[in-house]
């Protein structure tokens, strides 16, 4: 059996569980979950595990395969873009300010948080931006040729 087929059906498992877990949050309804500690508890919960669980396995598959392509010799490109994406959080960061803030809880955030929050911020704006202007390259480029 190949990876893909493994895969596939693995998704396919998960996808059923979610809906099954997402039809008893819906069941429960909003009021019901709010008011009782354990209702939340007992819906909410499998959710999140389903969540986790989706977010460890891409984040091993993505390790896995990034690990690989980087054995196979393509390293040249790996590196180019590990220090363009450096530059882009750098550039971020020298882009934010920050200054320590009191949330509405009461809690006390130092600037240093503050400012890489900031510069999270800058971060996700750049790259999306790159990356739509990537696709509207792309579409121009083949619509030229």
């Amino acid at each position: 059996m190949t990876l893909h087929k493994i895969l596939k059906y693995v998704a396919l498992v998960i996808g059923v569980l979610g809906l099954i877990f997402l039809g008893r949050i819906l069941a429960a309804g909003d009021d019901a979950i709010e008011a009782s500690a354990d209702v939340q508890g007992s819906v909410l919960e499998p959710m999140m595990w389903i969540s986790y669980l989706v977010l460890a396995v891409v984040v091993a598959l993505v390790v896995i395969f990034v690990i690989s392509g980087l054995f196979r010799g393509n390293i040249k490109n790996t590196i180019i873009g590990v220090v363009a994406f450096a530059v882009v959080v750098l550039v971020s960061y020298l882009l934010s300010s920050g200054t320590e803030i009191t949330t509405t809880d009461g809690d006390i955030l130092s600037a240093s948080t503050v400012h890489w929050v900031g510069a999270g911020l800058v971060c996700f704006y750049i790259l999306a931006a790159l990356a739509i202007l990537a696709m509207v390259f792309s579409g121009v480029k083949k619509l030229i040729s």
